[in-house]
C-alpha cells in the first residue's frame, strides 16, 4: 500500500490502523457508522464508505478511483465510468 491510495476491503480491524494515515480514503463491504474502518476514518479525516457491496469484485488493485463519502459513491477515473454501489450504503463524508 502507497501513499495516497484508497483501502478497498471486505472489513477493517485493529490490524489495518497503521495504514489509515497513508491512506486517502476507505470503502469496506461490511459495516456501518460505528465499525471500526468508519470510526477510525474519522479519526483521519478520511472519506469513507461502508457496507459496499461487491466492491472487492467491482474494483481491482491498480483501479484510479474517487471516493465520495457525501453521495456515498466510487468513482472509476481511468475509465471514466461511475459505480453508485447501492442504495444502502451507510456514508460518512469526512
Amino acid at each position: 500500500m502507497k501513499n495516497g491510495d484508497i483501502l478497498i476491503t471486505y472489513t477493517t480491524d485493529i490490524g489495518w490502523s497503521p495504514y489509515f494515515p497513508i491512506v486517502s480514503g476507505v470503502v469496506t463491504e461490511m459495516g456501518g457508522l460505528n465499525s471500526h474502518g468508519a470510526v477510525i476514518a474519522r479519526e483521519f479525516g478520511l472519506p469513507c464508505i461502508v457496507g459496499a457491496e461487491n466492491a472487492c469484485e467491482m474494483f481491482k488493485t491498480g483501479d484510479i478511483v474517487l471516493v465520495d463519502g457525501e453521495k456515498g459513491t466510487i468513482t472509476k477515473l481511468n475509465e471514466n465510468v461511475e459505480t453508485d454501489l447501492n442504495d444502502n450504503v451507510e456514508t460518512d463524508p469526512k
